[in-house]
């Protein structure tokens, strides 16, 4: 094979094949799909706790969850907690959960409201997936995560965790 069949090759599996980005590169994207992401929910709590009871009134009545004021504290916080937990990639998964399932609540209100409606469903189903990913998946390469994981691994292999067994020698 010459060289320019090689080039053609590698810019071919480069465009076409989904695992072929570099590592750093892909991480990276994961990153900003993480900080984006939290920072617009962390913007949605907030809204909803600027106005508990109309959120409550419009979004949590409307579908007929008993307790609206409730929930809404729920999704207000569950958006406000969770989400920079997320930009962070700290406990992502536990986080990406939550607010995964504040996002199939905002559909079934969306379905239930507008039918299945591709404006009023595409934003909510969008985050939806993202944050679907997310608690599948965990925060990547660049999340606090990983950092810790990463220095628990070092720390519970290293030689400082190894204990040595006590020598019992028997006295006369």
């Amino acid at each position: 094979m010459n060289n320019t069949t090689r080039l053609a090759a590698s810019i071919g599996r480069l465009i076409l094949s989904s695992d072929s980005a570099p590592v750093n590169l892909t991480q990276s994207a994961l990153l900003m799909l993480r900080v984006v992401l939290g920072t617009v929910m962390i913007h949605n709590g907030l809204d909803k706790l600027a106005d508990i009871p109309g959120f409550a009134e419009a979004y949590v009545e409307a579908i007929g969850l008993p307790f609206p004021i409730f929930f809404a504290y729920c999704a207000a916080i569950t958006e406000v907690v969770a989400a920079p937990l997320l930009v962070i990639g700290f406990l992502t998964r536990p986080a990406a959960l939550g607010l995964f399932a504040t996002m199939l609540v905002a559909n079934y209100h969306h379905i239930l409201i507008g039918g299945f409606s591709i404006p009023s469903i595409e934003l909510s189903s969008i985050y939806a997936v993202a944050f679907a990913f997310f608690t599948v998946y965990g925060g990547g390469k660049y999340a606090i995560d990983s950092l810790i994981v990463n220095v628990l691994g070092k720390w519970l292999t290293s030689d400082a965790v190894v204990v040595e067994p006590i020598k019992v020698t028997a006295s006369k």
